[in-house]
C-alpha cells in the first residue's frame, strides 16, 4: 500500500461515530489530508454483514485516489460484463460491457468485492494512515460549542461513560441512526422485498466454473444476482423476492409479521420462474435473510455546525443500483475534499464546510435512492409490461447504454456539480409522474380506496 498523506487538515481532531464501510472510509479519507481522526464502532470487531457488493468506476477511482487500487484488485475480481436477463426465460436482454470503451469513457473499472474484504482493506489503510480505531465503544450523542463539540461516550463492557472533544463529529452510524433523529423523526422504509445470500465454490460447480459476469435475472416480484468473487474463487449469489404476508399486512393495514419473508415464502418465491434459478436455491442460506429497506430522502444533513449525518444515516438505498457502499464512500470524499480545500484558502470555517457537502451530496443520494425505488419496480413487473421492458432493454443495448447511467457512474465530488444545480438530483421530467408503488398502496388503504389498490 502506498498511501500520500498531506497536511491540510493537520491539527483538525475529528471524530467518527461508525465502524462500517463509511466510517472507516472517513477515517481513511481524512487522515490523508492530515487530520487526528478517531472512529469509535460499538462492536467488538470490525465486521460487515453479507457477502459481495459491486463499486462502479467512481468508486474504484476513489479507492485508486486513496492508494488503494492494487490492494482491492487483488482481493475482488473484475467482471468482463453486466448481463440483464429474464427470469421466466433466461434470455439476455441487455448486456453492458465493462471492457475497453467502458473503462475508457468512464476511466476506471467495474469491480466486485467481498465486503469483509472491503472493510479490512479501508481499516487497515486508515491505521497506517494515523487514524486510531476503537472498538466496543458506542457515540451516544455530541454536544457543540463555539469552539468545537463535546462527544458522549459508552464503553459497552462495562457500560463506562467518557467524554471526548473535538473540533468536527460526523455521524456514520447507519440506517438506526441516534443522530439522525436530531433532524427528522422517521422510521425505515421496509420495501416489501426480502433478500437471502449464499457463497459457495465457484471452480467445483459445473454450471458455474466458467462464469465472469455479473449476471441478474429480473422477473415478476423477484430477482436473482451471480458473480464471482475472490479472483474467481467464490460464488455470490442473492436470490430477492417480494413477501405476499408483508404485502398482505400492508393492503390491509394489519400487523406485520416480523418474520415476513421467512423460510416458507421464499421456498414458494420462484415457481413461476425458470427451472434453472430454482435449482440454484438450495445454494442460499436459510438461517438468516434480509428485509429490504431505506429511508425517505433526507436533504439537510447538517446537525450543528460541527456534526452532520453521512452514510447510511443519511441516505439507506434500496440495492437495486449497487451504490450503498459507494455512496457513503463518496460522502467521505467530499468531506476530506471540501474541507482540506478550505483549509488550503485560509478559510476553514466547519459549520460552512458541512453546509457545502451537505448541498452537494444531499441531492445526489436523494436521486439514488428515488431512482433505486423505481428501477427495483422495473425489474419486478409482469404480464405486458414485462414484456415492454424487456423490449426497451434490448433496444438501450442496440444503442449505446452511456446516457442512462452517467449520472450515476461519471461523478467526481470536486465538480460540485449538485450545489451548482440541485434540480440534478430529481428524476428525469418523464418520470415526474410516477409513484412509489408502497406510497400509493398506503394512500389508497388509507383514503379507503381498497378496491383500486394493486400490488
Amino acid at each position: 500500500m502506498s498511501l500520500t498523506i498531506t497536511d491540510e487538515l493537520t491539527g483538525q481532531k475529528i471524530v467518527i461515530a461508525g465502524g462500517g464501510i463509511g466510517g472507516a472510509s472517513g477515517a481513511l479519507a481524512l487522515s490523508l489530508r492530515g487530520a487526528d481522526v478517531t472512529l469509535y464502532e460499538r462492536a467488538p470487531e470490525f465486521k460487515e454483514v453479507g457477502a459481495g457488493l459491486q463499486i462502479g468506476p467512481h468508486g474504484v477511482k476513489m479507492l485508486e485516489k486513496w492508494g488503494l487500487k492494487d490492494k482491492v484488485f487483488e482481493a475482488g475480481y473484475l467482471p468482463e460484463r453486466m448481463q440483464f436477463r429474464d427470469a421466466i426465460t433466461t434470455e439476455p436482454i441487455l448486456t453492458m460491457d465493462f471492457g475497453e470503451e467502458f473503462q475508457q469513457h468512464y476511466g476506471g473499472r467495474y469491480l466486485v468485492i467481498h465486503r469483509s474484504d472491503l472493510l479490512s482493506i479501508l481499516v487497515e489503510a486508515a491505521k497506517e494512515a494515523g487514524a486510531e480505531l476503537v472498538n466496543g465503544v458506542q457515540v451516544l450523542g455530541a454536544d457543540t460549542k463555539d469552539d468545537g463539540v463535546t462527544v458522549r461516550l459508552e464503553h459497552r463492557a462495562d457500560g463506562r461513560a467518557e467524554q471526548v472533544e473535538a473540533d468536527l463529529m460526523l455521524a456514520f452510524d447507519g440506517i438506526h441512526s441516534v443522530f439522525r433523529k436530531e433532524l427528522v423523526q422517521d422510521e425505515p422504509v421496509p420495501s416489501a422485498y426480502v433478500a437471502y445470500r449464499g457463497t459457495s465454490d465457484l471452480p467445483s460447480d459445473p454450471e458455474m466454473k466458467d462464469l465472469k459476469d455479473v449476471v441478474g435475472y429480473i422477473g415478476p416480484r423477484c430477482h436473482f444476482i451471480q458473480y464471482p468473487l475472490r479472483h474467481g474463487q467464490l460464488l455470490n449469489q442473492v436470490a430477492v423476492f417480494q413477501s405476499p404476508r408483508y404485502l398482505e399486512a400492508l393492503t390491509n393495514g394489519t400487523e406485520v409479521p416480523e418474520d415476513w419473508g421467512n423460510n416458507d415464502e421464499f421456498r414458494q418465491a420462484y415457481g413461476h420462474t425458470h427451472e434453472f434459478l430454482q435449482g440454484r436455491l438450495h445454494h442460499m442460506w436459510l438461517d438468516t435473510w434480509w428485509q429490504m429497506a431505506d429511508r425517505e430522502p433526507l436533504m439537510d444533513w447538517v446537525v450543528s455546525d460541527r456534526v452532520i449525518v453521512m452514510g447510511d444515516a443519511a441516505h439507506p438505498p434500496l440495492q437495486y443500483l449497487a451504490s450503498g457502499a459507494v455512496m457513503a464512500m463518496e460522502d467521505a470524499e467530499c468531506l476530506a475534499l471540501y474541507a482540506s480545500q478550505a483549509a488550503s484558502d485560509g478559510e476553514l470555517v466547519w459549520g460552512d464546510v458541512l453546509r457545502e457537502v451537505s448541498g452537494e451530496r444531499a441531492p445526489r443520494c436523494a436521486r439514488i435512492q428515488t431512482t433505486g425505488r423505481f428501477w427495483g419496480e422495473l425489474w419486478h413487473v409482469d404480464g405486458l409490461s414485462r414484456l415492454i421492458r424487456n423490449e426497451t432493454f434490448r433496444q438501450a443495448g442496440r444503442a449505446s447504454w452511456f446516457p442512462y447511467v452517467d449520472w450515476l457512474w461519471d461523478y467526481d465530488a470536486e465538480r460540485r456539480e449538485y450545489l451548482q444545480d440541485p434540480a440534478k438530483g430529481e428524476l428525469p421530467a418523464e418520470l415526474k409522474e410516477w409513484e412509489y408503488n408502497l406510497h400509493k398502496i398506503a394512500r389508497l388503504r388509507d383514503g379507503k380506496d381498497e378496491e383500486q389498490i394493486t400490488v
